[in-house]
């Protein structure tokens, strides 16, 4: 689903990463952090696919980098990231960028 974000500027954490073995607790994870995600001050949204290559692109949309940061410092995101490094991920890379404009078509 394409989130619907407010007029930039706002900010944009880009996370790529590739995948190790499927695991359900993985599934599980990533729920209880959109859940979470969605309770932070400053969260506009998320956009996620993943291939099954286990290749995966989450892009998390922040009205400022203050909100980034208490978001990154969470504790229970915190902790799932940690074993997100042990377990699930074989690599990642994080990326954060303003958005200056933003352009749409369609519903």
């Amino acid at each position: 689903m394409i989130e619907q974000t407010p007029a930039p500027p706002y900010y944009a954490v880009i996370f790529s990463s590739q995948r190790r073995e499927p695991d359900p607790a993985y599934d599980q994870a990533a729920e209880r952090m959109l859940e979470l995600a969605r309770q932070q001050p400053g969260f506009l949204g998320v956009e996620s696919a993943r291939g099954s290559d286990g290749f995966g692109i989450t892009v998390s949309y922040w009205r400022d980098e203050a909100a980034i940061l208490a978001w990154k410092h969470q504790a229970e995101h915190s902790a799932t990231r940690e074993r997100g490094r042990s377990h699930w991920y074989q690599s990642f890379h994080t990326r954060v960028s303003r958005v200056e404009r933003a352009y749409s078509f369609g519903d």
